[in-house]
């Protein structure tokens, strides 16, 4: 199993790393639509929604339609909504639970989150066309939360966080994931080879209060979007949202962290600027 996953690992950043340093905004548009396709695809499943393949298709199309065109769409609007969406329709159903598959109200949580997948990867789009360093940094956030709460989890985890939806999961590990991430963000903010991350942004343009608010939203959002999805497979009676990247599951296993972070991200340097 680990062999596979460092196989598939490797494979992914042979292909990703060149993309992202390469500064194309085709190469990036169809890769990110190719991931993008697959994970509307997942989530198709995970509802257990019929034409699941013609619905990824059309969301990817969408994307890169939007993405490579100057639309009209107010990218600020999308953000906003996703970031709405997130706190008061999905992060909620953590507490109250997931209507029964196959009801009114499970379709329209598939709609929102859809929509939520969308919106993370405009906003992934959006941060690339600034930088990859931009962009890299935002995503470091949720993976220094991630390490964070797994390894101090597995060091001092006592109390469960959120034991129905994922046992493995602690307070403990949560806290020290978020210490992580804002230990991670000051060396950003005061490295100054580490100048043009998105944390070194937000402190240079707004100072230490509002990065540190930053850095602490971030590890939250990431939290719930890595529960919500779990949620979504335990009702679902799945292990993995697919089998597409073997070793590692599907593509929402990987972005789930991201899904509410990322259009949060981009509003922030869209709004103040960065």
């Amino acid at each position: 199993m680990l062999k596979t996953r460092v196989i598939t690992a490797l494979v992914l950043l042979a292909v990703l790393l060149p993309i992202l340093f390469s500064g194309s905004a085709i190469a990036f548009t169809f890769a990110a639509g190719l991931f993008l396709g697959a994970a509307m695809w997942e989530n198709q499943r995970l509802f257990n929604k019929p034409g699941a393949i013609v619905l990824a298709l059309g969301w990817a199309l969408i994307f890169i339609y939007m993405s490579l065109q100057n639309t009209p769409f107010s990218l600020p609007t999308l953000f906003t909504l996703c970031t709405i969406f997130w706190v008061f329709g999905l992060a909620p159903a953590l507490r109250f639970g997931l209507p029964p598959v196959g009801g009114f109200g499970s379709s329209l949580i598939s709609g929102v989150y859809a929509v939520a997948i969308f919106g993370c990867f405009i906003a992934m789009n959006f941060l690339f066309a600034k930088s990859t360093v931009l962009l890299l940094s935002t995503m470091a956030l949720v993976w220094t939360a991630d390490v964070g709460a797994y390894f101090c989890g597995k060091a001092f985890g006592k109390r469960k966080l959120a034991p129905s939806i994922s046992p493995g999961k602690s307070w403990e590990g949560a806290v020290g994931g978020c210490i992580l991430v804002v230990a991670f963000g000051l060396t950003c903010a005061f490295v100054p080879a580490l100048a043009e991350t998105f944390p070194a942004k937000i402190y240079s343009h707004r100072g230490i209060g509002a990065l540190i608010t930053v850095l602490i939203t971030v590890s939250i959002a990431s939290v719930v979007g890595d529960l919500f999805e779990s949620m979504l497979k335990r009702r679902i009676g799945f292990k993995d949202s697919s089998n597409l990247l073997p070793g590692h599951g599907g593509v929402l296993d990987r972005i789930d962290a991201l899904i509410p972070v990322m259009p949060f991200a981009a509003l922030v340097v869209g709004i103040w600027a960065l």
